[in-house]
């Protein structure tokens, strides 16, 4: 089977759009097709944004991760979490975006503490994805970091960002139970907390 690559798609334009903390651009492309051929030209606008890390942080001694809760405009702005009376704050990975030449495990230690003021001693890759291919060329690190999470807790952020962070510490029983509820909104939380429940007995016993 041919695998179809970068060279199977001609830009006939690339205009952008808006440009401010992110990128929009308006792309006219065509692209070859799987039975043979190639599209007519398409207009795709693409959200330009920095890749980015998460970290979820977890502490094998106490069997608890810390998550933290921030404002968030994208479930502010949507229509279904007014119909469904979700807040706009949200637990979440702690996370942050990657600077040109940054690597992305050296982000995920300095996010971890500038937002909930934790240190992380070992930290394992759980995937790396894109975000939202459909429209977007983020593409998201996560990790799970080894944390001693006994002082856990308290407001962080950098005030320069307007940033405003407050750190929870959640059992894992608990955190099952949200994981389990729907309670966790927040896609990259999702996918590093059902890596967790799964590779737990074997990540336990490797960190204890």
């Amino acid at each position: 089977m041919n695998k179809l690559t970068h060279a199977d798609v001609e830009v006939v334009d690339d205009q952008i759009s808006f440009k401010g903390f992110y990128q929009l651009n308006t792309v006219a492309l065509r692209h070859k097709l799987f039975l043979g051929g190639w599209s007519k030209t398409v207009s795709r606008e693409l959200f330009k944004r920095h890749d980015a890390v998460g970290v979820l942080l977890y502490d094998p001694l106490l069997d608890a991760v810390a998550l933290v809760e921030q404002f968030r405009i994208g479930v502010f702005g949507s229509d279904v979490a007014r119909k469904n009376h979700q807040s706009p704050w949200i637990l979440e990975l702690v996370a942050g975006l990657i600077d040109k030449e940054e690597v992305p495990v050296e982000v995920a230690r300095r996010e971890s503490f500038e937002e909930s003021g934790i240190i992380v001693e070992n930290i394992e890759p759980v995937g790396e994805y894109y975000s939202s291919p459909g429209g977007s060329n983020e593409y998201f690190y996560s990790f799970i970091g080894r944390a001693d999470l006994t002082h856990a807790g308290g407001i962080h952020g950098l005030e320069s960002e307007g940033e405003d962070i407050k750190v929870h510490l959640i059992q894992l029983d608990e955190l099952w139970s949200k994981l389990d509820q729907g309670l966790l909104i927040n896609a990259h939380t999702l996918i590093a907390v059902q890596w967790l429940k799964l590779h737990y007995q074997e990540l336990k016993l490797r960190w204890s």
